[in-house]
């Protein structure tokens, strides 16, 4: 067993392999041909984007616990979300002939609050409405409370649940319903931020986050009946576990060179895959073998264009957001700020 923490220059590496997950289990959910009787497809993507959104919790209140000032941390997270979004959110406006309601809903990240503003081919984009309404809401409370603000944000996610619970809603893409998620993940960062966290690794096994793992993959079925509430919990203990202590055979699968490079890139795999699922490519008229045949060049056309949209779109707004980040002083005379290392940063914005 290795401590999943071991890290170089403060950059915990087993977190690309999870991230490279949680798009995969995205993928195979919403393309690969699983028994629907069995109802696995669902289970997959939920998994998927629970693991996703457990890790953006987490890295955004790490990031905030060690620099809480509001600005550049908008700059950052804006420059590395907006472009793309708003690239591909223009694509599908025109081919859709998007009325300007649902124009306005997706370019202001409010999609995902009405039934009928998410544009075909453009459906997975709910989820960055809830990370950007996320990032607007650490915004102000971290101007109006610094780093104090990071430590509600657990109590906040159990609100959420307690809520979903109450409505009963086990799954949903409404902020209010959803956003427990991230903020599970930011509870992981909480915790090990405490001043008796190193001595978390000493009383976690290592087959402790594969058991987490499992309960995930079970909680996010679409038949777990009251285990879907625990669904955040899972990831996030997934997620923590393995920072604490993975299996010596799991950790060089999570640090790997494919891990890291599907880690890298991740969100620009998420927000293509959906579009070119819309196009001929996705065989939705086709017949079964023939769109199931088809799987294969979509998904070299999606790998591809995520690799250039990351090398040579999104660095570049990447870069244009930490020049724009690092002239911003800081807010207090004398005020004490943790610098993230260059790694930190830059795992943070792979995302």
């Amino acid at each position: 067993m290795n401590a999943g923490a071991s890290t170089a220059a403060g950059r915990i590496d087993v977190l690309d392999g999870w991230r490279a997950l949680s798009i995969l289990l995205v993928l195979a959910g919403h393309w690969l041909p699983m028994p629907h009787t069995w109802q696995t497809n669902g289970m997959a993507a939920a998994s998927g984007m629970a693991l996703f959104f457990t890790l953006s919790g987490f890295l955004i209140a790490r990031l905030l616990l060690k620099d809480p000032r509001p600005a550049p941390f908008l700059a950052r997270r804006i420059f590395r979300i907006v472009p793309l979004a708003w690239l591909a959110m223009g694509i599908l406006a025109v081919w859709n002939q998007a009325d300007p309601a649902t124009v306005l809903a997706n370019f202001l990240f409010y999609a995902n609050l009405g039934p009928d503003w998410l544009m075909r081919g453009g459906e997975p984009l709910w989820s960055l409405c809830v990370e950007v309404q996320f990032y607007l809401f650490c915004a102000l409370s971290a101007w109006i409370a610094g780093r104090r603000a990071v430590y509600v944000l657990p109590l906040l996610g159990l609100a959420v649940t307690g809520l979903r619970i109450a409505d009963g809603v086990p799954i949903s893409i409404h902020t209010w319903h959803r956003v427990d998620e991230i903020m599970a993940g930011a509870s992981v960062a909480v915790l090990l931020s405490l001043p008796l966290a190193h001595r978390l690794p000493r009383v976690v096994p290592g087959w402790a986050c594969l058991v987490a793992f499992a309960l995930l993959a079970i909680s996010a079925h679409p038949q777990s009946g009251a285990l879907a509430y625990l669904r955040p919990y899972f990831a996030a203990a997934t997620v923590g576990f393995s920072i604490l202590a993975t299996p010596g055979w799991l950790r060089p699968l999570l640090t790997s060179r494919p891990a890291r490079y599907v880690a890298e890139i991740s969100y620009a795999l998420y927000v293509f895959h959906g579009i070119l699922w819309a196009t001929p490519l996705g065989g939705e008229q086709a017949s079964k073998p023939v769109r199931y045949a088809l799987r294969f060049p979509l998904l070299a056309a999606t790998f591809a264009l995520a690799h250039l949209s990351t090398r040579h779109f999104e660095s570049r707004f990447i870069a244009m957001g930490k020049r724009i980040a690092d002239r911003f002083p800081l807010s207090k005379p004398g005020e004490e700020v943790g610098r993230l290392t260059p790694k930190e940063h830059d795992l943070i914005e792979r995302k």
